[in-house]
């Protein structure tokens, strides 16, 4: 190799070092932080410098490459920052300004209020204020994204002494609502367009203790934490200021400080795969001592259960030779009673003995083949579930000696002469048992709802990425491997969040179905919503209201329809029913043998009315 070929591999060598030395967060940020206190034409306000002070610290410590903190600044102070910033802003992938003091808005426009401002009359703001529209210039160079925080909102002193040179100007109290003509722009007003904001009685504003809270927080978007510090502010102020923010973003998250790079940890599959070889062992071993060192070791998870099971049927099968032997005791004190002749209260007191004796034997029997059966039972499903990696991925290939050594499994106890179990090693089940299991144990976590047969399909696939995502392991995906079932075995309940059909809402493990109020209705979003109530209608009751028909002639009022010019009969003649009857131009009584009869209508003046009949 010649000279030239080893310098070129130095080269190449040394440049891979130094972009490995390099931090992931490569993008360059710069911010500008102005805080307006101490006003000479207006009275002083005691947050702005404090809240300034807080927020740069904050992007500070953040590890802002760029952060200029200015206090109380005049008008060529500020222009000269602004100026100043402009150019640190060229070069930046993002770019803030956070000012804090008087504002003002005109005619729709929003001001910036230097310290040495005096607004005697509405056309001094061209001259002593700044727009916001200049602040957005002076960021519109960033290449990712732009963000104005005006925390200004404050009622201004100076909107109530100025002089109206037109009598048509607006001057509103608060700001203007605003939309950025740049994409990727946002701009967060401490209060609502149109309303004033608080200072607070502490130290820091409402949204100033909010910003510090949430701003910075790694891996935060953006707009999250504006949407938090709105939250905070409407709680600290009881709902009376609410911050808005104006401009959108895309679709990916934008977090001004990055998330911490977690450190890469040994997946939790090889932690338990050591447990299971200890576990191993200590059976193996089969006595006392050595399952109480496991449990010392180990004292919780899935092979600890085991272990305890093991435990148990030790000292069952303890409890049980003690047993006996009492028993075999208490036997021989009865016969020896019994041959020697004593008395028969002590042969009823021995024999009384016996008897509890052998009945706490029975007991212990009892207990021990309950213990038993339920370490064989758990060791049958233990051995059932394991199989090698290497015989999975090569079911008739060789198995690599280191591997061969790791994934020998218990086989289930056989009976000695005595009736105890003694551990005996076997090989690994095949791969559709152990998958089987997998997915036996993925549904018991909750991730997996479909069939357990046993085929490593797309649907077992996702059910261990599931996994994964919620327990924060990575585990391989493609294979049913012991180390995924020892994983899953180790969590203790569910994993995944459990996901209900329409109607239904989740009740721990269970879907139950949802039961609205009389008066509600289930919505699409599976929540009770009240049903809108149809407008009442006023309605006449005519069922209860006699017709004018079926009333006595008594009862029905005439008419009093306007006629033209109707006589009055003045006569009656002899010996008539009293009664009168009119028509369209005059009223004379009834004559005698008749009688009147509605007919409906409205009288002479309209209708048909009474009619004379006679029969």
């Amino acid at each position: 190799m010649s000279l030239y070929t080893h310098f070129r591999v130095f080269v190449l060598l040394a440049a891979s070092a130094l972009l490995a030395s390099q931090p992931a967060w490569a993008t360059k940020r710069v911010a500008l932080v102005v805080g307006n206190s101490n006003y000479q034409n207006a009275p002083l306000l005691p947050n702005p410098a404090n809240d300034a002070t807080a927020i740069a610290a904050t992007l500070k410590n953040a590890g802002f490459d760029l952060v200029e903190s200015r206090l109380n600044l005049t008008s060529s102070d500020m222009r000269r920052a602004l100026r100043d910033f402009a150019d640190q802003a060229r070069d930046a992938d993002i770019a803030i300004v956070y000012y804090a003091g008087h504002g003002i808005e005109i005619d729709g426009t929003n001001y910036l209020i230097p310290t040495d401002a005096r607004l005697e009359r509405d056309t001094d703001i061209y001259d002593e204020a700044f727009s916001l529209d200049r602040v957005l210039l002076a960021i519109e160079p960033a290449k990712q994204l732009r963000v104005v925080i005006v925390d200004a909102c404050r009622n201004n002193p100076f909107a109530d002494t100025m002089k109206r040179t037109v009598a048509s100007r607006a001057i509103s109290r608060g700001l203007a609502r605003v939309e950025p003509a740049v994409s990727n722009t946002l701009i967060a007003f401490a209060a609502k367009a149109g309303l004033t904001a608080l200072d607070g009685n502490s130290k820091n504003s409402p949204y100033a203790t909010a910003l510090v809270k949430y701003i910075a927080k790694p891996g935060l978007d953006l707009r999250r934490a504006f949407g938090f510090v709105r939250d905070d502010v409407l709680q600290a102020t009881g709902n009376r200021q609410e911050p808005y923010v104006y401009g959108s973003l895309g679709g990916e998250d934008v977090a001004l400080v990055p998330k911490a790079e977690e450190p890469v940890l040994p997946p939790p599959a090889n932690a338990s795969s050591e447990i299971r070889r200890d576990y191993e062992l200590a059976l193996q071993l089969g006595n006392k001592a050595a399952m109480s060192a496991f449990l010392a070791q180990h004292p919780d998870g899935y092979y600890a259960n085991l272990a305890k099971l093991q435990l148990n049927q030790i000292d069952a099968e303890d409890a049980r030779v003690i047993a006996t032997k009492k028993a075999q005791e208490a036997e021989q004190q009865k016969a020896r009673l019994a041959s020697e002749g004593a008395q028969r209260a002590e042969q009823e007191k021995a024999t009384a003995d016996f008897k509890a004796a052998e009945d706490a034997r029975i007991a212990a029997e009892r207990s021990k083949q309950i213990a038993q059966e339920q370490a064989t039972e758990a060791e049958r499903k233990r051995t059932a579930s394991q199989s090698s990696t290497v015989a999975m991925l090569s079911p008739n290939g060789p198995v690599i000696d280191g591997a061969k050594a790791d994934n020998l499994a218990i086989a289930a106890p056989s009976q000695n002469s005595e009736g105890a179990k003694v551990a005996a090693l076997n090989t690994a089940p095949p791969q559709e048992d152990l998958a089987k299991s997998v997915q036996s144990e993925l549904s018991r976590v909750g991730c997996f709802t479909g069939s357990i047969d046993g085929e490593w399909n797309a649907a077992s696939r996702r059910s261990l990425a599931l996994f994964n995502r919620h327990a924060g392991t990575k585990l391989d995906v493609k294979v049913a491997s012991l180390d995924a079932l020892d994983a899953i075995k180790i969590k203790p309940a569910r994993v995944c969040p459990l996901t209900c059909e329409h109607g239904y809402r989740a009740d721990g493990d269970q879907c139950r179905k949802i039961t609205c109020a009389e008066g509600s209705f289930l919505n699409e979003d599976s929540e009770c919503e009240k049903r809108r109530g149809k407008k009442p209608v006023a309605k006449r009751n005519m069922d209860e209201r006699p017709s004018r028909a079926d009333r006595p002639v008594r009862d029905i009022a005439e008419p009093q329809a306007d006629v033209p010019q109707r006589k009055q009969a003045t006569a009656r003649p002899a010996g008539g029913s009293g009664q009168i009857v009119c028509d369209a131009y005059l009223c004379r009584p009834v004559r005698r043998g008749c009688h009147l009869d509605y007919r409906g209508g409205g009288g002479p003046g309209g209708g048909t009315g009474n009619v004379e009949v006679c029969n």
